[in-house]
């Protein structure tokens, strides 16, 4: 399975952005790859999916409370089992949804400036068509636009620079992803795998 040393600090990669853009896509794709490459890596699913209190535009501040806490939960579990971890959003992206239905929430708020420190790679996937009803998230364009314009704003507020994917690229997207994911990982270390699947 790859489980890490306790002195060793995982690699956590968060595909961020609006709902219905093709982030879980990449997180499949991304994990793919890196397994084809031996890398041991964990996905971590979209929580929101199983959040049991209501989402989309009738959210609550508990509903995106537990969201946000479960989403940490889980990535706390799977950065002690593998050394890459692959993020169906990030803290910040789910607590956008908690910000467009209530006020800012002060613990909330630290928690998730402290949170975000932990992802070495966020990928911000941008929106190109308007999300298809799915049986769980809002097939409202003007809600996924709004999600996205906060998302942005937070990000700026924060001073995070995520690696942003080109609109008018998506086929490109995955090969662009996996390129700067190989560039951060151990290069050394891949070089020698490469090596050892051609020889």
């Amino acid at each position: 399975m790859g489980q890490i040393s306790p002195h060793e600090e995982p690699f956590k990669i968060a595909f961020i952005g609006s709902h219905g853009v093709g982030k879980t896509t990449l997180c499949y794709g991304l994990a793919a790859q890196l397994k084809a490459r031996d890398v041991s890596c964990e996905v971590v699913h979209e929580v929101a999916r199983r959040c049991p209190l209501p989402i989309n535009l009738q959210t609550t501040t508990a509903a995106q409370a537990w969201i946000v806490h479960n989403q940490i939960a889980e990535e706390l579990v799977a950065a002690t089992r593998y050394p890459v971890v692959v993020c169906d959003r990030s803290a910040l992206d789910n607590y956008v949804y908690l910000l467009l239905a209530s006020d800012r929430q002060p613990a909330l708020d630290g928690l998730i400036d402290h949170w975000m420190k932990s992802y070495g790679l966020l990928v911000h996937v941008p929106i190109i068509t308007a999300p298809r009803a799915d049986g769980v998230r809002s097939d409202d364009p003007s809600f996924q636009r709004a999600v996205e314009e906060r998302l942005i704003r937070e990000l700026s507020v924060r001073n995070l620079a995520p690696l942003r994917l080109d609109s008018a690229d998506r086929s490109g997207w995955l090969d662009v992803v996996v390129r700067v994911v190989l560039e951060k990982l151990d290069p050394p270390q891949l070089s020698l795998l490469d090596e050892g699947r051609i020889g």
